[in-house]
């Protein structure tokens, strides 16, 4: 092994840049062959209330939304009774799987009726003041679709909260 002198001359060392570039298109090459492109997580088309409620309009009151109404244990904030459409599901992750289901059943009625009438439908999620947030994306989750062989099946994409209920 040779070892270098140390002197005050004008040597300067080169640094070698192709071996940088390769080294840089191989980790860009890989990078773009790993990617795997999923679809984003959380895209729900939700309308939030403004405030106050108002009158609702009549213009696309054909349908009237399906009404989602979740009530909250006081004490822990957890599911004390899901319903929908005044018809109670009961509580715990059993009543969000039943609440799918239901809205599968009427997602397949409107079906029949006239795919035109499903973009048109609502559904309306009526929580408690003092719910827990996993609840409420638990409802949405079993509002929008379900997942079949790996793809997202949609069944509703119109969703909507109704006004915020104080706490009693």
């Amino acid at each position: 092994m040779k070892i270098r002198a140390r002197h005050s001359g004008g040597d300067k060392i080169e640094t070698q840049m192709a071996p940088m570039i390769d080294v840089v298109f191989q980790l860009l090459i890989f990078f773009m062959l790993t990617l795997k492109i999923v679809e984003p997580e959380g895209d729900f088309d939700i309308n939030m209330p403004l405030g106050a409620p108002q009158q609702s309009s009549m213009d696309n009151a054909d349908l009237p939304p399906f009404k989602v109404r979740m009530q909250a244990d006081p004490d822990t904030g957890e599911l004390a009774m899901l319903s929908y459409n005044s018809q109670p599901l009961g509580s715990g992750p059993q009543a969000f799987l039943r609440l799918n289901s239901e809205i599968l059943k009427s997602v397949n009625a409107l079906n029949a009726a006239g795919p035109s009438n499903l973009d048109k439908q609502e559904v309306e999620i009526d929580p408690d003041y003092g719910l827990q947030y996993k609840n409420i994306i638990s409802a949405i989750s079993a509002c929008s679709g379900k997942m079949v062989d790996g793809k997202m099946v949609r069944y509703i994409k119109k969703i909507k909260f109704a006004p915020i209920r104080e706490p009693q």
